[in-house]
């Protein structure tokens, strides 16, 4: 590796970034264990060299595992987050200390276990997938440093995705929704089902809200290895919420008792929903309960105070006000569509739609519908994206004809967007929007479109 200078550093994690992207993609994917624990065994199993509370679920995952991180940093903790996907930069699913891993510490360590990777590579049937080494990456990355417990995200599923070598802890479950069928299973107690496999024996299992299906399949699982459950609606939820401005008051019951006054600058139940459990999963990892009482209630408001959730109804613009969503699956834009109605007081609205084949589009549209006058659709940088023309044809189905445009390049779909919503028949600015969702890639990108407009 280089000694340093920008542009060395610059060309080292361009060279890494291109090594990793060269290898199986998260899309494809060979449902097993072997590899990863092949490689975290030859690394001398660095997952077990800290506790992990661990998050699974279909939505709110990544906020959720935000939040656990910014509570467990208010109380002295040290903490290593991985997160997935990313939204701008590769950097951004291995986190230290509440801040993206360094270009130069990020390739450190991929050098560092380069070796072994190239070993089970070697030995294997198939070789490790990008998601795999980066997972490999962090549990590296987080016993080096060392953390005093890991927060890690589920990329797909659970009993068999590359995190679940790892034995948590807390193992958190958000709600769980039809998504990623073709892997998963084509219901949604299936797929509970699968994501269960991350409550394993002595564990603690933080429960969100679920339909009844996916709540049976995740308490006979934690039955089955005798964890004790927490349960939103039982043992911990949201007693009371109400708008405020840049966010929401909420006052929540936690395991040890109610946290009232809490200021989340987040929009949205859903956001809310994701607070009260990331509070409840805190609380039994540091021990917290009806005997015990609450965790310092200062210290939990000054944590949700600082909570951050880029591409998550993230305004990137004002006069006519950008949002950025990363919803990208039916019950996602539903949460999404609902903390719109319920935070913002637009008067008119103009989507931008760029979605991936895999998922239930025709869900989203018809969710966006009820909000939109108009919609731009546009194609992301994604393999799997779905081409504009094809996407048009779909939304053409749900909007009519008259309120649907066609433009494949994100940048040009954005200004059309931000043209349309300008030029709206009360001509009234203030109550103008624009929404960019549809994909977590197509959220990415836009925000680097905006990034490279701010000063």
């Amino acid at each position: 590796m280089s000694n340093g200078s920008t542009g060395d550093r610059s060309r080292d994690m361009a060279r890494v970034e291109n090594e990793l992207l060269a290898r199986w993609p998260e899309s494809r994917l060979e449902p097993s264990l072997t590899r990863i624990n092949a490689l975290v065994d030859l690394l001398g199993s660095p997952h077990r060299a800290m506790p992990v509370i661990q998050v699974a679920g279909t939505n709110g995952k990544t906020t959720t595992a935000r939040m656990i991180d910014e509570l467990l940093r208010g109380f002295g903790l040290r903490v290593g987050r991985f997160t997935s996907p990313h939204l701008e930069s590769v950097r951004e699913r291995i986190v230290l200390d509440g801040e993206p891993v360094g270009a130069e510490r990020f390739v450190e360590v991929y050098e560092d276990i380069a070796p072994y990777v190239q070993m089970v590579d070697a030995a294997g049937e198939h070789p490790l997938s990008f998601f795999e080494v980066t997972v490999g990456m962090a549990y590296a990355l987080f016993a080096d440093a060392p953390v005093d417990v890991a927060v890690i995200e589920v990329g797909m599923g659970g009993t068999w995705d590359a995190t679940n070598v790892a034995d948590a802890r807390v193992a958190v479950v958000t709600p769980v929704a039809l998504d990623h069928s073709e892997y998963l299973g084509p219901d949604v107690p299936t797929i509970a089902g699968e994501k269960a496999g991350i409550i394993k024996a002595d564990a603690i299992a933080v429960l969100a809200r679920q339909e009844p299906g996916a709540l049976d399949a995740l308490v006979r699982r934690a039955v089955e290895v005798e964890a004790v459950v927490a349960r939103e609606g039982t043992e911990f939820g949201v007693l009371e919420r109400t708008v405020a401005v840049g966010g929401q008051q909420v006052r929540l019951q936690g395991l040890g008792g109610e946290y009232e006054e809490v200021f989340l600058p987040l929009f949205g139940a859903h956001q809310a929903q994701n607070a009260a459990t990331a509070l409840a999963a805190v609380e039994a990892f540091l021990g917290a309960g009806a005997a015990t009482g609450p965790i310092e209630q200062e210290t939990v408001r000054a944590a949700f105070a600082s909570v951050r959730s880029p591409g998550r109804l993230e305004r990137v613009r004002t006069s006519p006000s950008v949002l950025i969503d990363a919803a990208h699956n039916p019950a996602g834009m539903a949460a999404t569509v609902a903390a719109l109605r319920e935070s913002f007081d637009f008067t008119r609205l103009v989507g931008v739609v760029g979605a991936v084949h895999g998922k239930d589009v025709a869900g989203m549209l018809a969710a966006l519908e009820e909000v939109c006058a108009e919609l731009v659709v546009t194609q992301n940088s994604s393999p799997r994206a779905i081409p504009a023309d094809e996407l048009g044809a779909l939304a053409v189905e749900i909007f009519g004809a008259d309120r649907v445009s066609v433009s494949p390049r994100l940048s040009e779909a954005v200004t059309e967007a931000i043209e349309l919503a300008e030029a709206g028949p009360d001509n009234a600015l203030g109550g103008s929007g624009v929404l960019v969702t549809g994909s977590v890639v197509t959220a990415g990108e836009a925000r680097t479109l905006f990034a490279r407009n701010r000063p």
